[in-house]
């Protein structure tokens, strides 16, 4: 099956979704692809909030809120990027207000806002707790009124180039079907999000994270930058990974030991409280969250999701109990290397969202700039995807097949488990490629991937069936997130002095 459209999208979170409308609004036609469905994608774990400098809880203003984001970022930012993305922040809330988003609201009914560490005011507007749920739903909402194509559980499998090495569409499996699939297109846009599953289970992301968007367009030729630098969210919940928002802080929780010591700051960047967590765990000591004294009333207004996680995945009611805690693996800095114009280094090809590198954020992301990011750079990407599949336009189709790495994999010995692969991998990484790290610690890393890949194709699939063959997909994207954990440990190998989320010892 061949399809043709103008922009073709990769992805259907928070990011994909804006360019998606924008590009439509722009006059292009469009249609989005995602690997599972828009209302899973991982724009919804950002609750905390989104920034913009509107001054609702207090004196605030653009200036300290590009201040904020370039000491965050350690150096390692743009700071022409991060002044346009700061500067366009108000305007990004007024068109979500716009188009409905249910933002939380004061006493004077302007959009609520709470602060967020790193952060010098009250900047993050927020809707409770599930900030980038709402964000995405209502998005969704737009892009369904708009008529806009999304086709869901189509797995991205090869970039398409054409003899000038100009991208021109997509290769990807039909989940449902198992048939491969021809997309073309005159632009395509990767908004297919980050790579922290890469840790496995020592994530908040979801499964989906496994960096696909970001591997296939470096087989395609694409540039990437800054790989190294993974924050670890400070409050996961102990056992299960589960997000605890920075919006529990933000309201006034407390980070405390097994003595009931707070010893650390609870709004310093997430870098450094993530550090200071892990260092106490090393000590022996255990790490809570303590928002008990916020009061019920507070928690189930403010933090009714914090609440709900809390109980179902921890056994715990922070009402009346400690959350236990830890860092582990959230967002990752580093990825596709993209212009102000969200182009990336290949030339059709754009991105956009967590898998993008714009250089706003650096070694740290500042808490509530992600959700601004994907709104921000998602109507770049779509405005100036949309306006280059005008100019150039193709005349002439793609002369390709429907072969893929499908067929490889089917060659494969199924002699060895991916699956405690993929296990042992994540729990090595959080240990050696993690919040402290060694040059020998990150060495070995690099062995054991390198080991892997080596033996690959006696990590076959045992599932030899073609419709919704799931077993067959997640190996894909354990291939896939080899290559990513092979350029992030080579990184930060080659950075030998630390820079905020890459610590080196």
């Amino acid at each position: 099956m061949n399809k043709k459209c103008d922009v073709l999208i990769i992805g259907a979170g928070g990011a994909g979704l804006t360019a998606a409308l924008t590009a439509k609004e722009s006059g292009a036609n469009v249609i989005v692809l995602t690997k599972e469905y828009p209302t899973r994608s991982q724009t919804c774990m950002a609750q905390g909030g989104i920034n913009a400098a509107l001054g609702n809880a207090g004196e605030d203003s653009v200036e300290d809120h590009i201040a904020n984001t370039l000491k965050s970022a350690h150096g390692q930012a743009d700071e022409e990027a991060i002044k346009f993305m700061c500067s366009e922040a108000p305007k990004a809330i007024e068109w979500l207000d716009s188009i409905g988003v249910c933002f939380s609201r004061t006493e004077a009914s302007s959009i609520a806002q709470r602060a967020l560490g790193g952060a010098s005011a009250s900047r993050a507007c927020y809707a409770q707790d599930y900030t980038g749920l709402k964000i995405l739903h209502t998005i969704y909402d737009r892009c369904l009124e708009a008529d806009i194509e999304i086709q869901n559980e189509k797995y991205l499998l090869e970039i398409l180039k054409d003899e000038e090495d100009v991208v021109c569409g997509a290769k990807v499996l039909d989940i449902r079907s198992g048939e491969v699939e021809i997309y073309e297109a005159n632009a395509v846009i990767i908004a297919s999000g980050g790579y922290s599953r890469i840790y496995d289970k020592n994530s908040t992301n979801s499964t989906a994270s496994t960096g696909d968007g970001i591997a296939t367009a470096l087989r395609a030729g694409a540039e990437l930058i800054d790989m190294e630098f993974v924050q670890f969210h400070p409050t996961g919940l102990k056992n299960s990974s589960i997000l605890i928002s920075e919006s529990a802080r933000g309201e006034g929780g407390y980070v405390v030991n097994s003595k009931g010591e707070r010893f650390t700051k609870e709004l310093a960047p997430r870098d450094v409280l993530s550090r200071a967590i892990d260092a106490e765990i090393k000590k022996g000591e255990s790490v809570f969250l303590d928002i008990r004294h916020l009061g019920e009333k507070l928690i189930d207004e403010g933090l009714p999701q914090e609440r709900k996680l809390a109980k179902l995945y921890e056994n715990v009611d922070p009402v009346h109990e400690l959350m236990p805690i830890r860092p582990v693996a959230h967002y990752t800095m580093g990825g596709i290397l993209v212009d102000r114009k969200s182009a990336t280094t290949l030339k059709g090809l754009f991105a956009c969202g967590e898998c993008a590198n714009h250089r706003v954020h650096g070694a740290n992301r500042l808490g509530g700039n992600s959700l601004l990011e994907i709104v921000v750079f998602g109507k770049e990407a779509g405005v100036n995807a949309a306006l280059y599949a005008k100019e150039n336009a193709r005349t002439t189709s793609v002369k390709t097949d429907t072969n893929s790495v499908i067929d490889e994999i089917k060659e494969y010995e199924n002699i060895l488990d991916f699956y405690a692969k993929r296990e042992h991998l994540g729990n090595l990484f959080y240990t050696n490629v993690g919040i402290v790290r060694t040059k020998e610690e990150l060495q070995v890393a690099l062995g054991e991937v390198q080991a892997i890949k080596a033996n690959i194709s006696k990590l076959g699939v045992s599932d030899s069936s073609k419709k919704y063959n799931t077993n067959l997909v997640e190996f894909i994207e354990f291939k896939n997130s080899l290559d990513v954990c092979e350029v992030v440990v080579s990184s930060a190998l080659k950075r030998e002095v630390s820079c905020g989320a890459h610590y080196i010892v």
